[in-house]
């Protein structure tokens, strides 16, 4: 069951999408093990239909990840018929795990100095996302047994 942890945070301008930044947050990603470097590649990505760009189903290829996305266009795919291209596939039940990212950033919400947003400049406001972060992995460890 996934913990609902950050991993890597990246802020950006309100008006931008995630799809642009997919790149450098999944580059970012650094798990500890047990012993070794960190793991830097997930067995999977979920995500909605904002990633379901060629270029990002094609990063993940290339590294070897299993993409976890809805598809976006079904209805084009039909319209060109037999020239529409392979249907995406996806782990259906590993897909409805998405929520977990909607709950770590709820977990992130409630930390007040986030969400009124006192910090005027993004190093201040991206300074806090980490220590937000820091904080919930330091509880999560204290309560394993």
């Amino acid at each position: 069951m996934p913990q609902c942890l950050p991993l890597p945070l990246k802020i950006t301008a309100g008006q931008v999408g995630g799809g642009p930044r997919f790149v450098p947050v999944l580059n970012g990603i650094r798990v500890p093990g047990p012993v070794g470097r960190p793991r830097t590649r997930p067995g999977a990505v979920v995500g909605g239909k904002a990633y379901s760009s060629r270029k990002t189903r094609s990063h993940l290829r290339e590294r070897g990840i299993e993409a976890v996305v809805s598809k976006k266009r079904t209805a084009h795919r039909k319209e060109r018929g037999s020239r529409g291209g392979r249907p995406v596939t996806f782990d259906r039940q590993l897909y409805k795990l998405r929520n977990t990212v909607e709950r770590t950033i709820n977990k992130i919400k409630d930390w007040r100095g986030l969400t009124v947003r006192y910090d005027k400049k993004p190093e201040s406001y991206q300074a806090g996302l980490e220590l937000c972060a820091g904080l919930l992995w330091i509880r999560h460890l204290e309560s394993r047994p």
